[in-house]
């Protein structure tokens, strides 16, 4: 089974820039997609990026030009890259990959935009 790990969480201003990686324990390269979902208090999770084997990319409407998701194939390492951070960000993210028809999830990693 896949272990995701992320990190890079933390307290950061709101327009303030933040990267959070996820580390897979296989290839990424064979997963079908990777992604980043995040989870507010009292809301549901919310698919927020998500990148194809192939390269293809979508994102949630509301972080579309803030967020860019990346990869990088020879360190098993998917990438979230935000940037003009708002209040409404806050969320735990948790990584996400789909592998042979089965979600794997990591352990989540807390953001917190706030002055």
């Amino acid at each position: 089974q896949v272990q995701l790990v992320e990190s890079g969480g933390g307290l950061v201003q709101p327009g303030g820039s933040l990267i959070l990686s996820c580390v897979a324990s296989g290839s990424i390269s064979s997963m079908y997609w990777m992604g980043w979902y995040r989870q507010a208090p009292g809301k549901q999770r919310e698919l927020v990026a998500r990148i194809y084997s192939g390269g293809l990319t979508n994102y949630l409407d509301s972080v579309k030009g803030r967020f860019t998701i990346s990869r990088d194939n020879a360190k098993n390492t998917v990438y979230l890259h935000l940037n003009s951070l708002k209040p409404e960000d806050t969320a735990v993210y948790y990584c996400n990959a789909r592998v042979n028809g089965l979600d794997a999830w990591g352990q989540g990693t807390q953001l917190t935009v706030s002055s």
